[in-house]
């Protein structure tokens, strides 16, 4: 059902300082602000300044810093304004589980987990912008919000592609489901090339506005391996469905195809509110202040098969949905610790994908997931033996 509209509808925004998040505020903010929707929590680390300055510009109840140590910065900066400031990852939960209709899950990696599935469990919309629910706890999460009793709605554009051209009484006849990447900054490098390039290079995306972390990631490409694993639990698709196309202008954002050889596409401007905003007004649309696309200009689009020889992340994918298990949960772990050292100046960045796939060797062992326990259990040991290789 739609919201109603006579009604404010309560939001909270995990993640608020990031690129998601203050693309989130904006998208508010230009769909009637207060007026419509009641923020009762926006959660933040360490730039309290600017998550200080977010709650008193869209009225929030409460303003959570993730880290402990800034509290008293957060608490100063939200003084006179009847904002409520809170820090830690106790904190952190209890804003997640709170009374919000709507949750925007936008914390970046496996911090994001924990606060998310709470969200979940409490019933709330969840508009999903971080990977690792699916990827890391795929079964578990799905669970926990049919159980609770809300809806999980994509955010991450590829993903909502694909949800806004799924006809619902069709699916049935979904035969593949086409996740297109942009190849980033090093789609046409060799890998003598990239074996040189340093954080500050990785960063720069040709296309898209994003933060340090899903910047590298989708110069690596390891953002697209983990959207492959996220498919397979959003849409329920075999893993042999799921497949990858360099579409370097990013204005095809994903297609299905249907077994009669129909292929549905979304397209739009690379603007990440316009999937913000469908996930926030869902099923009903509303209007943005966003670039239309003008097809008279659009001079050409062009596709290109992946090469997962530069770009191994991607076969790295399909091993951790064949293998099934905690192998996602392990891919992901092993790549966080091996984008930091890459940050720190301690590995190279094609190193990132091989450190990825000797954890993911190693680990093969670990069972099916029974409880989140279990996934933190994966997450820990990966973790650990990952940065025992890189030393």
């Amino acid at each position: 059902m739609a919201p109603d509209a006579r009604q404010k509808r309560r939001i909270t925004i995990l993640g608020s300082t990031g690129s998601i998040g203050t693309s989130t505020l904006d998208v508010v903010r230009q769909l009637g602000g207060q007026d419509r929707y009641e923020v009762l929590a926006l959660t933040g680390n360490g730039n309290v300044d600017l998550l200080a300055a977010q709650a008193k510009d869209c009225g929030a109840k409460m303003a959570v810093t993730a880290d402990e140590s800034r509290y008293s910065a957060l608490k100063e900066a939200l003084a006179g304004s009847g904002i409520e400031a809170a820090a830690g990852r106790t904190a952190l939960l209890e804003a997640a589980s709170g009374e919000a209709d709507w949750v925007m899950a936008a914390i970046v990696g496996t911090a994001g987990l924990a606060p998310t599935l709470a969200a979940a469990r409490k019933g709330a919309d969840i508009a999903l912008a971080n990977k690792e629910c699916l990827v890391s706890a795929g079964d578990l999460f799905v669970r926990a919000v049919a159980e609770g009793g809300g809806r999980l709605i994509p955010v991450d554009s590829e993903h909502s592609a694909i949800f806004q051209a799924l006809e619902d009484d069709q699916r049935h006849a979904v035969e593949r489901i086409v996740l297109t990447a942009s190849g980033g900054p090093f789609r046409t490098w060799s890998r003598a090339q990239m074996a040189d390039v340093t954080a500050d290079i990785a960063r720069a995306h040709p296309n898209w506005s994003m933060g340090l972390k899903i910047s590298i990631g989708s110069a690596s490409m390891f953002n697209k391996a983990l959207e492959m694993i996220e498919a397979k639990h959003l849409f329920d698709v075999r893993p042999e469905q799921i497949e990858v196309v360099v579409h370097p202008q990013s204005i095809i954002h994903s297609m299905v195809g249907y077994v009669d050889g129909s292929v549905l596409a979304q397209l739009g401007a690379p603007d990440m509110r316009t999937a913000i905003g469908y996930a926030l007004t869902y099923p009903e649309r509303s209007p943005l202040n966003v670039d239309r696309l003008d097809f008279a200009k659009l001079s050409r689009l062009d596709f290109e098969a992946p090469d997962e020889e530069r770009f191994p992340a991607l076969r790295l994918a399909r091993t951790a949905l064949t293998r099934g298990g905690l192998q996602g949960a392990v891919m992901n772990a092993a790549e966080e610790v091996a984008f930091h050292a890459f940050v720190g100046g301690r590995i190279g960045f094609l190193a990132m994908a091989d450190i990825a796939e000797a954890v993911m060797d190693r680990l093969t062992h670990l069972p099916p997931a029974a409880s989140m326990d279990d996934v933190f259990a994966a997450d820990e040991e990966a973790r650990r033996v990952a940065a025992g290789l890189i030393g």
